[in-house]
């Protein structure tokens, strides 16, 4: 890849940060934020996959267009609920599958590019290798399912709290080689990649051109903060993302403590400036903050 311009273009809306408010609210904030593409999350009341039908997808589609954006992404809930395709239960790993399964066709009523996937999380107390195992075959299926509806599916590596599976960047590589399919790639969660200890060029040395999308979000290094409210280094990560020619989209995935459910406007606008001005500076070549350190962060492997 070359030096590419990144540019707000490149932030989509999203509705984390907005459970306690309607959908309709959101998307009036994010039209005013200029957006055009819109990760949805999937969770009730916004995008209850596992209650949602094609109509309802269809008329969501719809909803979306009347502000002036698209679907990009759909994002069903997976560490919070009970979805896991790692699951040592038979049947909960069927029900699981089949979850994806559904919102496969949701994506294509929606329109949107991508699945969002992850790992799931085998037991505690069994070998890894063996949930692995489930998790691969899985996303296999899964991934191969969506190729029928030509639909691009993207795995996220998560925090150790959250998966004992893909955690870095060598597992993802590790998990695309053995699922091999060519519409499954990778979105890079700053927050992620720092807990675990890793940078953008980690990531983009262990999985070259399949960074597909981009969760763009502060910490300490954890906690999927508003931007500056973390110490990652927004201005590091924007520059080493124009460098590899990172020309896909970003979001910016807010949780905290939960305290931005209350004004998710206020928390969104502070992380649109911020990354606006980092922004702006690297097309200049000047330095808007001073680079921030971030301290050690030990996590369970």
């Amino acid at each position: 890849m070359t030096q590419a311009q990144l540019g707000m273009h490149q932030l989509t809306g999203t509705n984390f940060a907005y459970q306690h408010h309607s959908l309709e609210r959101c998307l009036r904030d994010m039209a005013q934020f200029g957006r055009r593409h819109f990760e949805l999350w999937g969770i009730a009341p916004h995008a209850d996959i596992g209650t949602m039908d094609l109509q309802e997808a269809k008329s969501l589609a719809k909803l979306l267009d009347s502000y002036g954006m698209s679907a990009l992404c759909l994002t069903p809930e997976q560490v919070a609920y009970p979805v896991n395709v790692a699951s040592p239960e038979p049947g909960l790993r069927k029900r699981s599958i089949d979850h994806f399964k559904h919102a496969v066709h949701l994506c294509s009523v929606l329109g949107a590019e991508f699945l969002f996937l992850t790992s799931g999380r085998g037991a505690e107390d069994e070998p890894k290798e063996v949930a692995w195992e489930r998790s691969r075959d899985a996303l296999a299926e899964i991934a191969a399912y969506s190729d029928r509806y030509g639909l691009r599916c993207l795995l996220e590596p998560l925090q150790r709290v959250e998966s004992n599976l893909v955690i870095h960047s060598e597992h993802a590589a590790r998990m695309l080689e053995e699922v091999g399919s060519p519409n499954l790639g990778v979105c890079l969660d700053t927050v992620a990649m720092a807990a675990a200890g890793e940078t953008v060029e980690t990531y983009l040395s262990a999985l070259p051109d399949r960074i597909w999308h981009v969760h763009l979000v502060d910490g300490t290094p954890t906690g999927h903060l508003a931007w500056p409210e973390g110490n990652l280094d927004l201005g590091a990560i924007l520059a080493s993302l124009a460098r590899a020619g990172y020309t896909g989209m970003m979001t910016i995935e807010l949780f905290g403590s939960g305290q931005y459910a209350l004004a998710p406007q206020m928390a969104f606008r502070r992380s649109f400036e911020a990354i606006e001005r980092e922004m702006a500076a690297l097309a200049t070549g000047a330095n808007s903050t001073p680079a921030k350190r971030v301290p050690g962060y030990r996590q369970f492997t």
